[in-house]
């Protein structure tokens, strides 16, 4: 049933492999551990991922930086996405999101210096905000856009109603929303996003327990010569043409055994088999 894992073209444009990466999990400390993500990242490109996601949460900045530093000059096919709108916090503090224009416009300049780019392909709001109108959030974005600055904008952890509020506003290119094989609370946003055309980012794609003893998992990896979490992955990439997969590791092992679950087929049975699970 499932085709090879393909192309989209986030906002009928920007053409990536729907099989993309994480790079929250990388660290970013000098020395050993960040040779070792620079690594990752550069094998990443190398397997053919071209779709990479980070933010200004991840490190506050580092990650970004990190990026830039393993990546820069960035393959013409490489698309690096990133995100606004949280707040890092005084120490002691938890981080809070601010959706102020002024504060977003700002975040917006930050993260084009320390990726060392004039232009961010992909921006996408962390969170929205809801001390501040949706219109406001979203219209300096939309300035940064037709100011160049900006490709497409994006939005991550929404409601089908905020989604559509947003799209009264700006061309929502990309949602990026929990969801997975085994927590599917958010079915009804990613049929919004089919229904659209809207690339549809599922953030944590393997739930914790897909890699456990669930039965039914086991069973189809077993079938395929396949883990577990390859087998999750599977089933995203076969639940809807624009779902795009963005798995996180700090380990090359575990990047290419991901990578490769891109190549695997599930056939008909199969998938009815795992779509099950979720019904339970």
């Amino acid at each position: 049933m499932t085709v090879a894992s393909g192309t989209f073209r986030i906002g009928g444009e920007i053409g990536v492999r729907r099989l993309g990466f994480g790079a929250m999990r990388l660290p970013t400390e000098p020395g050993a551990p960040r040779e070792a993500s620079i690594a990752v990242l550069r094998r990443a490109v190398e397997l053919g991922v071209t779709l990479i996601d980070t933010a200004f949460m991840y490190g506050w900045g580092a990650n970004e930086e990190l990026l830039a530093e393993a990546l820069y000059p960035y393959p013409d096919d490489v698309l690096i996405a990133t995100k606004v709108a949280i707040e890092k916090p005084a120490p002691g503090a938890e981080a809070q999101i601010n959706g102020r224009p002024e504060f977003l416009r700002g975040q917006v300049e930050q993260a084009l210096r320390r990726l060392r780019t004039e232009r961010i392909e992909l921006l996408q709001m962390h969170r929205l905000d809801p001390k501040v109108p949706l219109a406001d959030q979203l219209g300096v974005l939309r300035e940064l856009q037709d100011d160049g600055k900006i490709g497409h904008i994006g939005l991550s952890e929404v409601t089908v109603d905020e989604l559509a509020e947003a799209r009264q506003t700006v061309d929502v290119a990309s949602v990026q929303n929990r969801y997975n094989l085994l927590d599917r609370e958010h079915e009804s946003v990613l049929d919004a996003c089919a229904a659209a055309g809207i690339a549809f980012l599922p953030w944590r794609p393997v739930h914790p327990a897909a890699s456990a003893d669930t039965a039914e998992i086991a069973a189809v990896a077993a079938e395929l010569d396949a883990t577990a979490a390859q087998i999750a992955l599977a089933w995203l990439l076969a639940r809807s043409p624009v779902v795009l997969p963005i798995p996180g590791t700090a380990s090359l092992a575990h990047l290419e055994e991901n990578v490769a679950a891109g190549g695997l087929r599930l056939s008909d049975e199969q998938w009815r088999r795992l779509d099950g699970i979720g019904a339970r």
